[in-house]
C-alpha cells in the first residue's frame, strides 16, 4: 500500500468513533469481510479473535482487516471499548500490505489523523473525501512505518522528542552560535549527559556532529547564493581559523568551500 495512488482508495460509508454499550459483541459473520477496515482501540479492554489467534486488545490495539477475514470481539463491560473503524477498498493491485495486528506506543498523531479523518464527514467539510483519502494514506504509511522500520522516536516520550527536534531546530536555526551541551541540556531541562544520549538517539548523531553538519550544510547556502566569500562565510559561522574551516567543509562535502562557490 506504499504504493498506491490517494485515488486509488474508495472510501466505504462505514466509518465511526464510538463508545461501545456494555453488551457489546461483534458476532462472526456469515459471510468474509468484502474490503479492508482499520480498527483502533482508544481505551478499554477487550477481546479479538482473528484467523483462529485471540488477542487481548486496549489502548493502542490496532488491525488491518482484509477481505476475506472472520474478525470476532467481545469486551469487558466494566471496561467498554472506545473505537474507531473505517472501511476502504482500494482500486489499484496491493503489493506491501500492513501486518494484521500491531499495539501503537506512539498514539499522538495517530489518533490525531483518526480523528481528523472521522470530523471529515461528521460536519461535512469541502473537499472532505479528497483530503480523507491523503489521511488515510498517511495512516497506511504510519502502519507500515511500524511494522518494517520503526522510527527512533519510539525510544523516547512524546515530550522528550518534541523537545530535542525542537533544540536541533534552534542549532539549525543558528548554527554559528558556539552551542554547549550545558546550555542545550538547559534548554532541555535535563542533565548534559542525558540530554546528548537521547539527541543521539533521537537525530542519529551527537550534538557536535549535528553542530558541524548544520554548519556545513549552511556554508554550502552562503556560498552559493549570497555572493559572500570564503572568509565572511566561515567568520559569520563561528569559525576563528579559515584553515580549519576549509578543512571541516572538504571532510563533510568532498570539495572545498572556493570550488562550490
Amino acid at each position: 500500500m506504499l504504493k498506491l495512488s490517494p485515488n486509488s482508495l474508495v472510501l466505504l460509508p462505514a466509518l465511526a468513533k464510538i463508545s461501545c454499550e456494555p453488551n457489546w459483541r461483534w458476532q462472526k459473520r456469515e459471510k468474509p469481510m468484502p474490503n479492508y477496515d482499520l480498527f483502533y482501540v482508544w481505551s478499554g479492554q477487550g477481546w479479538l479473535e482473528l484467523n483462529d489467534k485471540t488477542y487481548e486488545i486496549g489502548k493502542g490495539s490496532c488491525f488491518l482487516f482484509r477481505p476475506g477475514d472472520h474478525p470476532t470481539a467481545t469486551h469487558n463491560p466494566q471496561k467498554p471499548l472506545v473505537l474507531t473503524y473505517i472501511h476502504f477498498d482500494v482500486t489499484e493491485p496491493v503489493e506491501i500490505i500492513p501486518k494484521s495486528y500491531r499495539v501503537l506506543q506512539e498514539t499522538v498523531e495517530f489518533e490525531h489523523l483518526l480523528s481528523r479523518y472521522v470530523r471529515m464527514f461528521l460536519i461535512k467539510t469541502y473537499a472532505a473525501e479528497e483530503e480523507a483519502r491523503l489521511i488515510l494514506k498517511m495512516l497506511l504509511i504510519h502502519l507500515l512505518r511500524e511494522d518494517y522500520g520503526q522510527p527512533p522516536e519510539k525510544k523516547a516520550s512524546n515530550h522528550l522528542t518534541e523537545t530535542i527536534h525542537e533544540i536541533a531546530n534552534y542549532i539549525r536555526q543558528h548554527p554559528g552560535m558556539q552551542h554547549r551541551v550545558e546550555d542545550l541540556a538547559r534548554r532541555a531541562n535535563l542533565s548534559p549527559r542525558y540530554f546528548a544520549i537521547k539527541f543521539k538517539e533521537l537525530t542519529g548523531m551527537s550534538v557536535q556532529q549535528f553542530l558541524i553538519r548544520s554548519r556545513i550544510e549552511r556554508a554550502q547556502h552562503l556560498l552559493m547564493h549570497t555572493g559572500m566569500n570564503v572568509t565572511e562565510v566561515a567568520d559569520a559561522l563561528g569559525y576563528r581559523d579559515i584553515f580549519f574551516f576549509s578543512r571541516q567543509f572538504k571532510q563533510y562535502t568532498g570539495k572545498s568551500p572556493s570550488e562550490v562557490r
